[in-house]
Protein backbone atom coordinates (compact mmCIF):
# COMPACT_ATOMS: atom_id res chain seq x y z
CA UNK A 1 0.00 0.00 0.00
CA UNK A 2 1.14 3.36 -0.70
CA UNK A 3 2.04 6.05 2.14
CA UNK A 4 0.07 9.05 1.96
CA UNK A 5 2.02 12.01 1.07
CA UNK A 6 1.68 15.56 2.81
CA UNK A 7 -0.49 17.94 1.41
CA UNK A 8 0.39 21.13 3.82
CA UNK A 9 -2.60 21.47 4.76
CA UNK A 10 -2.44 21.19 8.60
CA UNK A 11 -0.50 25.17 8.85
CA UNK A 12 -1.04 25.05 12.85
CA UNK A 13 0.65 21.68 13.73
CA UNK A 14 3.51 22.73 15.54
CA UNK A 15 5.50 20.05 12.81
CA UNK A 16 4.81 22.43 10.38
CA UNK A 17 7.79 25.06 9.81
CA UNK A 18 6.94 27.00 7.29
CA UNK A 19 3.90 28.47 5.31
CA UNK A 20 3.75 27.14 1.59
CA UNK A 21 2.21 30.46 0.73
CA UNK A 22 4.52 33.02 2.30
CA UNK A 23 7.63 31.01 1.97
CA UNK A 24 7.01 30.30 -2.04
CA UNK A 25 10.31 31.98 -2.61
CA UNK A 26 12.38 30.23 -0.48
CA UNK A 27 10.64 27.30 -1.60
CA UNK A 28 11.88 28.36 -5.61
CA UNK A 29 15.28 29.09 -4.52
CA UNK A 30 15.79 26.19 -2.19
CA UNK A 31 14.21 23.50 -5.01
CA UNK A 32 16.58 25.05 -7.49
CA UNK A 33 19.84 25.29 -5.50
CA UNK A 34 19.12 21.16 -3.83
CA UNK A 35 17.91 19.78 -7.04
CA UNK A 36 18.77 22.53 -9.81
CA UNK A 37 15.03 22.55 -10.83
CA UNK A 38 13.13 26.05 -11.38
CA UNK A 39 9.71 25.20 -10.28
CA UNK A 40 8.21 27.92 -12.44
CA UNK A 41 9.17 25.96 -15.36
CA UNK A 42 7.71 22.77 -14.15
CA UNK A 43 3.69 23.57 -14.83
CA UNK A 44 3.31 19.75 -14.77
CA UNK A 45 4.88 18.48 -11.62
CA UNK A 46 2.42 16.03 -10.13
CA UNK A 47 1.66 17.30 -6.25
CA UNK A 48 2.67 14.53 -4.87
CA UNK A 49 5.96 14.94 -6.48
CA UNK A 50 6.66 18.21 -5.30
CA UNK A 51 5.90 17.26 -2.03
CA UNK A 52 8.51 14.83 -1.88
CA UNK A 53 11.00 17.15 -3.27
CA UNK A 54 9.93 19.96 -0.46
CA UNK A 55 9.98 17.17 2.17
CA UNK A 56 13.66 16.15 1.50
CA UNK A 57 14.50 19.88 1.40
CA UNK A 58 18.09 19.73 3.36
CA UNK A 59 19.20 22.36 6.21
CA UNK A 60 21.57 24.25 3.58
CA UNK A 61 19.25 25.46 1.59
CA UNK A 62 17.36 28.65 2.18
CA UNK A 63 14.35 26.89 3.09
CA UNK A 64 16.19 24.35 5.48
CA UNK A 65 18.09 27.74 7.07
CA UNK A 66 15.10 29.28 8.05
CA UNK A 67 13.32 25.96 9.40
CA UNK A 68 15.94 25.53 11.32
CA UNK A 69 16.00 28.74 13.08
CA UNK A 70 12.34 28.61 13.25
CA UNK A 71 12.27 24.94 14.99
CA UNK A 72 15.34 25.62 17.14
CA UNK A 73 14.21 24.90 20.71
CA UNK A 74 17.70 25.05 23.05
CA UNK A 75 18.12 28.28 24.93
CA UNK A 76 21.82 28.08 24.67
CA UNK A 77 21.32 28.32 20.84
CA UNK A 78 18.41 30.87 20.76
CA UNK A 79 20.07 32.96 23.30
CA UNK A 80 23.34 33.23 20.79
CA UNK A 81 21.51 34.27 17.62
CA UNK A 82 22.57 37.25 16.13
CA UNK A 83 19.66 40.17 15.01
CA UNK A 84 18.80 38.38 11.63
CA UNK A 85 18.23 34.74 13.49
CA UNK A 86 16.44 36.49 16.41
CA UNK A 87 14.13 38.64 13.88
CA UNK A 88 13.56 35.25 11.54
CA UNK A 89 12.59 33.08 15.11
CA UNK A 90 10.56 35.87 16.76
CA UNK A 91 8.71 36.44 13.51
CA UNK A 92 7.56 32.75 13.12
CA UNK A 93 6.09 32.97 16.65
CA UNK A 94 4.57 36.19 16.76
CA UNK A 95 3.09 34.63 13.50
CA UNK A 96 1.36 31.42 15.27
CA UNK A 97 0.47 32.96 18.24
CA UNK A 98 -1.72 35.25 15.98
CA UNK A 99 -3.19 32.65 13.88
CA UNK A 100 -4.19 30.96 17.07
CA UNK A 101 -5.99 33.99 18.29
CA UNK A 102 -7.84 34.04 15.13
CA UNK A 103 -10.15 31.22 15.94
CA UNK A 104 -11.79 31.54 19.61
CA UNK A 105 -12.97 27.86 20.02
CA UNK A 106 -9.41 26.72 18.90
CA UNK A 107 -7.86 28.94 21.83
CA UNK A 108 -11.16 27.51 24.48
CA UNK A 109 -10.16 24.23 23.77
CA UNK A 110 -6.24 24.92 23.99
CA UNK A 111 -7.19 26.55 27.35
CA UNK A 112 -9.24 23.82 28.83
CA UNK A 113 -6.47 20.66 27.66
CA UNK A 114 -4.03 23.13 29.63
CA UNK A 115 -6.29 23.59 32.58
CA UNK A 116 -6.56 19.95 32.68
CA UNK A 117 -2.99 19.12 32.23
CA UNK A 118 -2.74 21.42 35.08
CA UNK A 119 -5.03 19.87 37.35
CA UNK A 120 -3.26 15.87 36.45
CA UNK A 121 -0.01 17.33 37.44
CA UNK A 122 -1.32 18.83 40.48
CA UNK A 123 -3.90 16.40 41.90
CA UNK A 124 -7.17 18.12 41.24
CA UNK A 125 -7.32 16.05 37.83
Amino acid sequence: MRKQLPDFEGQSSPDNWYDLQEDWPLIESSLAKQYGIRIRQHGDMLWDEFCTLVAGLMPDTPLGSVVSIRSEQDPKTIKAFNADQRRIYNAWRNRRAEKQLEDPEKLEQAMKNLEAAMARMFGGG
